[in-house]
């Protein structure tokens, strides 16, 4: 058959299974990424077949394909014709679906056939495989191993194939001879026992997406046509939820305005793991940041900020104090994710610095709190993440190395870990024993930038309060940062499955 007349959309593929079914033959299906074609997938294919009369491939879509900041290396045209130039593959698809679980209650074939690495079920971390082996039962299909010699895709890429940089390759490289990938896995995991709080500014991300027409015909300004809008739960509201996504507990404690309130969106988005407390600060609103955005580019045009005073009054801030003294007995790690937008007063500053077993925190300068809002404020942190601009604030100098004012950072509060972001260049980690690691940023597309940093911070919290050392800090904040910069704004958190994904693919 020729190649072209092998490649099916899904609808015609399980129209033909159900023919040669009806014929009395037997349909056999294989499933997975295949990003790169080699002999340990020949001869998977090679087994399968022989169980069947009919053998058909399935390729994941790229939009599903999350084993690498970027998605796969050879999109799914190539991959289809790849797989479709085998003598012995009848039939090639590309999947609808995120899993094989649609996929084979939509061909139902006679077997479906997975790797001998897929059959021990410690293997199965992201749960998909037991997912589609109940599905298999539910609708008459077996599950069948092969047994030949396991390749890895990956690992081919990562070695001879990779679109990362020199400097990336080369670091990975290294890193993988100090550390495995169960030792990474291992701290993600251990990330799920952890009690968190977090404390912060809420602000609310209203994106506002318009088509630029030109300058106004009668003023100097330029006219754009509105099309869509989002609003996202920004701020420490994102934060919680990126922590939620890996921790076990997460009690949240912030502000929200007695006017433009917007509680019920802000409850609604959080996640569900993620206990909620709230204080109103009078005669002012929940923060708000309108951006004007444009819609080809996700360029953004202009900012309006939607804020009151930028001081929390006597009384909320007194009670705030007592119910965050109430609570931070009962958590492992608290995290400060100060904007600056007066929900941290210099009296809670003083009650964590004090109280938290665990303390991590980032300050963020912007337009409300007109620069004069940085890590100084804290007398004591245990981890510090910073953008460059933010430490150069700090020290009022903007030509000095970056690793003088980290150990500064490092020695004034008593931080054990002090990371600094610096967005395309990837970040520089400060450890206590004054070792300096650059991990360099993971090449992918950005989207958008803003909530990069919350979730690179969150994620590195989360991984400094286990134990991990400076390069391992580095590592996995990167990795989450190289996936927060795909999301547009904070539409969604970091996930986790997909983290544990790119770390397996990178440690091969």
């Amino acid at each position: 058959m020729d190649v072209d007349n092998k490649i099916l959309q899904l609808d015609l593929l399980a129209q033909r299974i159900a023919q040669h079914r009806k014929q009395g033959q037997t349909v056999v299906l294989c499933h997975g990424c295949f990003d790169l074609l080699h002999i340990g997938h020949i001869r998977h294919f090679r087994q399968a077949r022989e169980l069947g009369d009919i053998l058909v491939v399935t390729v994941s879509p790229d939009e599903f394909v999350d084993k690498r900041p970027g998605g796969p290396a050879f999109d799914q045209s190539l991959r289809t014709e790849a797989l479709a130039s085998l003598g012995y593959v009848d039939y090639v698809a590309v999947n609808k679906w995120p899993t094989a679980v649609e996929l084979l209650r939509t061909l139902r074939p006679n077997f479906y056939v997975k790797g001998s690495e897929f059959k021990e079920t410690g293997s199965d971390y992201t749960g998909k495989i037991e997912e589609e082996r109940r599905v298999a039962e539910e609708i008459g299909t077996e599950l069948f191993f092969t047994e030949e010699i396991v390749f890895s895709s990956s690992n081919l890429i990562n070695r001879f194939f990779s679109d990362q940089p020199e400097e990336v390759r080369e670091y990975l490289q290294l890193f993988r001879k100090r550390y495995t990938k169960d030792d990474i896995l291992g701290l993600i995991d251990s990330m799920a026992g952890l009690r968190v709080m977090v404390i912060g500014d809420t602000i609310l991300d209203d994106y506002h997406y318009a088509e630029g027409l030109g300058k106004s015909n009668k003023d100097p300004v330029l006219a754009l046509r509105h099309q869509s809008n989002d609003l996202f739960a920004g701020g420490v509201l994102a934060v919680a939820n990126h922590v939620a996504a890996f921790a076990g507990e997460v009690t949240l404690f912030s502000v929200l305005g007695d006017r433009d309130r917007y509680e019920a969106f802000i409850r609604n988005a959080l996640n569900p793991k993620v206990t909620a407390n709230f204080v109103t600060q009078p005669d002012s609103p929940t923060v708000l940041k309108r951006r004007f955005i444009d819609s080809d580019s996700l360029n953004k045009l202009l900012e309006i900020y939607h804020i009151g005073e930028t001081t929390l009054a006597e009384a909320p801030d007194k009670l705030l104090r007592e119910m965050v003294t109430a609570a931070i007995g009962g958590h492992d790690l608290v995290i400060s994710a100060d904007f600056g937008h007066g929900a941290i007063s210099g009296a809670m500053v003083e009650l964590l610095s004090a109280r938290a077993p665990y303390l991590a925190v980032n300050t963020q300068a912007n337009a409300g709190n007109r620069g004069f809002h940085t890590i100084s404020r804290y007398p004591r942190a245990d981890f510090v993440c910073l953008a460059e601009h933010e430490i150069r604030l700090d020290h009022r100098d903007m030509t000095r190395p970056l690793r003088p004012m980290m150990e500064d950072v490092s020695r004034r509060l008593g931080a054990g870990l002090v990371v600094v972001t610096r967005g395309g260049k990837g970040t520089l980690v400060h450890g206590g024993k004054n070792n300096f690691v650059a991990c360099p940023a993971f090449d992918v597309k950005s989207v958008d930038r803003v909530g990069a940093g919350d979730a690179l911070f969150s994620i590195s919290a989360l991984s400094a309060c286990q134990g991990a050392d400076e390069e391992q800090v580095g590592f996995i904040g990167n990795i989450v940062g190289a996936q927060a910069v795909t999301i547009i704004g904070n539409q969604k958190s970091v996930d986790r499955k997909r983290v544990e994904k790119t770390i397996t693919t990178f440690m091969k």
